[in-house]
């Protein structure tokens, strides 16, 4: 037996199985894909390393998820930090460098949209976006549903905290308007296509606590792992192993049943297994599949439908380079909206110039995605479309020479609900939305026993970071209950 099984290998179960390895506990982790990661990973092709999903990487700053990580464990990653975190071309070919440095980046934002009210908004967006991660590592127990969670928050909680509580119940939208820039229509375009990498949704649904962390992402270290995100993973992953921990792959859990010593574990291929505690570090929706009616009717509310959901157009295309680039994360606002998705922006990664891991020397790999609402009812009969007039964007905009295409291919939301087994195929979470005010986010705590989850469907649209900090929280409060 197990002293922990944790569901699923993306970065909210591997940060909660490092943790509790750390700790002297036997962790084995079931994931049902051929390679771990979710969709924090990569995977070869056609002799190219193409990234899974996320690309890029955020969290290594002080009070950050991430490098609380590897401050506990002192795992080892091998990351670049980059020069420029990101440019965006608008849709009237603008280009807009998204500078880390705050001031430099002022000064490039008043270049661009004007000046009128572009200070105030960024330098309290990003004082926000300072107290929404100092608090992240101090309020571990939130959301609070014991007395004990309470009386944790009471002990951490500082005055940046409760000046910061109005702004869970106002929108980025009022944020605009407060320094009257939501008529500029540039910029709002701008503001809602960036709040979408991060925050999965639009200035009018998201809160000023989550959308003042997602627009300021760039203004922290950002950084590039040679050979791709898996070697993010796998060094978690070892040290896992070195703790007397396993990650089994290609071991899809059907179903879970509660016992009274703890739950029985039933997989597709490899028999059952038993635990007195439980991680689940997949989707809510696919975790209550795994419970059956024991959980239903106590998350039915929680749970997001399809049209609340986003999924992923993506595309990986391998290139011989014509040029080089300044930056390898790029957004690309579309004057006419992409066939059969309606997409506004697409967003491209390149492979680092120095990484000779994922192609050769003079060689390129892009991965290009975009959101597709509502994936259950969205229907893709002619992806080609799609991918011709992407070729077309990254060939106007100077990224690549369409003779020059060494091999592509590309992936819908039912590619996606292959390699993560997520409903729908949805990616990137559970988007923000206004309605759903923090301390309304689903609690670590799954069945109020020894079952607990983690994962962005718990902790909305904050990429890797929120991830992690997800896995965090739900070993603080298996520890809060057990004493682990």
């Amino acid at each position: 037996m197990e002293d922990v099984i944790v569901i699923g290998s993306g970065m909210a179960g591997l940060t909660a199985a490092a943790l509790l390895s750390q700790k002297g506990l036997r962790v084995k982790v079931l994931e049902q894909n051929w390679i771990a990661g979710g969709c924090s990973s990569s995977y070869p092709r056609h002799h190219f390393i193409f990234e899974a999903g996320a690309t890029t990487l955020v969290g290594l700053d002080e009070n950050m998820p991430l490098r609380h990580l590897i401050d506990v464990t002192g795992i080892q990653i091998d990351a670049r930090r980059l020069n420029i975190p990101m440019k965006v071309r608008l849709d009237d070919s603008t280009v807009v460098t998204r500078y880390q440095d705050l001031e430099t980046w002022i000064a490039e934002a008043e270049r661009v949209f004007g000046p009128g009210g572009q200070r105030g908004f960024w330098q309290e967006a990003y004082k926000v976006s300072q107290s929404v991660w100092e608090t992240s590592l101090r309020q571990l127990a939130f959301p609070p549903t014991r007395i004990r969670d309470l009386m944790e928050a009471v002990k951490n909680i500082s005055w940046s905290q409760v000046r910061s509580i109005p702004n869970a119940f106002r929108s980025v939208e009022s944020l605009l308007k407060k320094y009257k820039i939501h008529n500029n229509k540039r910029f709002r375009a701008f503001v809602d296509e960036q709040l979408l990498i991060t925050a999965q949704n639009y200035a009018s649904n998201v809160n000023v606590l989550f959308g003042a962390t997602a627009l300021c992402y760039t203004n922290y270290g950002n950084y590039y792992v040679p050979g791709g995100m898996y070697q993010l993973i796998k060094p978690i992953i070892d040290y896992i192993e070195s703790k007397g921990g396993s990650v089994d792959l290609r071991t899809k859990v059907e179903q879970v049943k509660k016992t009274g010593s703890g739950y029985i574990i039933q997989t597709k291929k490899k028999g059952e297994f038993q635990t007195p505690f439980l991680i689940s570090a997949i989707p809510l929706n696919n975790t209550l599949d795994l419970f059956g009616h024991s959980l239903m009717a106590k998350y039915r509310k929680k749970v997001m439908s399809s049209e609340m959901l986003r999924s992923a157009f993506q595309m990986g295309i391998a290139f011989r380079k014509h040029r080089e680039f300044e930056a390898i994360h790029h957004q690309i606002h579309l004057g006419n909206k992409l066939p059969e998705i309606g997409a506004r922006s697409i967003f491209v990664s390149l492979s680092h110039k120095e990484d000779t891991e994922r192609c050769k020397p003079g060689e390129a790999v892009a991965s290009i995605s975009t959101h597709i609402f509502d994936p259950n009812e969205t229907l893709i009969e002619h992806k080609e479309l799609i991918e011709e007039r992407i070729i077309e964007v990254l060939e106007e905009n100077g990224f690549l020479k369409r003779e020059n295409i060494l091999y592509k291919h590309s992936s819908t939301p039912g590619a996606w609900k292959k390699w993560t087994a997520r409903e729908w195929g949805f990616v990137g979470g559970y988007p923000q939305y206004l309605k759903i005010k923090p301390w309304q986010m689903k609690d670590a705590r799954l069945d109020g026993k020894g079952a607990y989850i983690c994962g962005d469907s718990t902790y909305p649209g904050q990429g890797i970071p929120g991830a992690c900090l997800s896995g965090i929280i739900a070993v603080e409060k298996l520890q809060l209950d057990h004493g682990i």
